[in-house]
């Protein structure tokens, strides 16, 4: 009995990789080569007319513009940051619940458990 399970073994260890096929009969060069032409443009098509291609997307910098009641993302504000004095530029203490944040020049008075926009002072911050 003790023979035949390691026999039984030998063999699955040593027959597994011999059965191992490659995924699909290509690489993935192959498949950039497909989906890309020689400039680099995408050849499949765009089904969501309207919207930016991964190409044609604008600048990931670009100010973004917020507005009250909107939801606020982090990842979305450039040059994010808690302002910690809100006094150094002239802006009223938060109340209870909220804190000023910086995105762009603009200050923004955010909801800290909700994340909602409750005021947004454009250009405050220079």
């Amino acid at each position: 009995m003790k023979k035949f399970l390691l026999a039984a073994v030998a063999a699955s260890v040593i027959a597994g990789p011999l059965m191992a096929q490659p995924y699909g009969g290509h690489n993935d060069r192959s498949r950039y080569e497909q989906n890309y032409n020689d400039r680099g443009h995408d050849n499949r098509r765009n089904d969501n007319r309207g919207q930016y291609s991964r190409h044609d997307r604008r600048n990931d910098n670009q100010y973004r513009s917020w507005n009250r009641g909107d939801r606020f993302d982090r990842r979305y504000a450039s040059n994010y940051r808690v302002i910690s004095s809100p006094r150094h530029y002239r802006l009223h203490d938060a109340p209870r619940g909220y804190r000023w944040v910086q995105s762009g020049n603009d200050a923004l008075l955010i909801g800290i458990t909700t994340g909602v926009i409750a005021s947004v002072l454009a250009n405050a911050i220079n």
